[in-house]
């Protein structure tokens, strides 16, 4: 009897185990950044190279770190929502310009409007490895402290915005710096 139990039971205990990994969404990817210090950086700017683009520069402020590229398809689908964030919300968003060619850079932000207020250069994909970045876009939520609060892997959505990133920086807002 065992000799059929024993398989049956390990067929049911399988089922199990792929039904959970189905209903994963394979874009949450949790970042071990979250709950720390955001990683730091000392990028030139994408417009002004004689300028730099640092997390020091935004504490005691909440902000987005927005990664994007040029060549990024889902950032063109994204963009649009960038944009209206940075005007409906005057939300502070930091760009991330992530293994890009600057002129591409430059061209592409010229074309669909600039929501950021800075932009680093990040042609090595440095910065972006330092953040746990693997693909583009992704968009992070900073708060005074400066530690990474929320992590949107892939583009982000007004869903995502009114539901999840919006409800989080108005909290973050109300928490003073410590």
């Amino acid at each position: 009897m065992w000799r059929y139990l024993l398989p049956l039971g390990l067929f049911v205990v399988l089922v199990i185990f792929l039904s959970m990994g189905l209903s994963l969404n394979p874009r949450d990817v949790p970042s071990p950044l979250l709950g720390k210090p955001a990683p730091e950086f000392n990028l030139a700017d994408l417009h002004n190279e004689q300028q730099k683009v640092s997390p020091a520069q935004y504490k005691g402020q909440v902000w987005l770190l927005n990664v994007w590229a040029s060549w990024c398809v889902s950032c063109r689908a994204e963009h649009p929502v960038l944009n209206q964030l940075a005007t409906k919300y005057k939300l502070k968003i930091v760009g991330l310009n992530y293994k890009d060619q600057r002129a591409d850079g430059i061209n592409w932000l010229q074309q669909r409007g600039n929501p950021y207020i800075a932009n680093g250069f990040d042609f090595s994909g440095r910065a972006g490895i330092d953040w746990g970045v693997y693909g583009v876009p992704e968009t992070f939520v900073i708060d005074k402290r400066g530690h990474v609060r929320y992590k949107h892997t892939g583009p982000v959505g007004w869903q995502d915005i009114e539901e999840k990133i919006m409800p989080l920086v108005q909290q973050l807002m109300k928490e003073t710096a410590e």
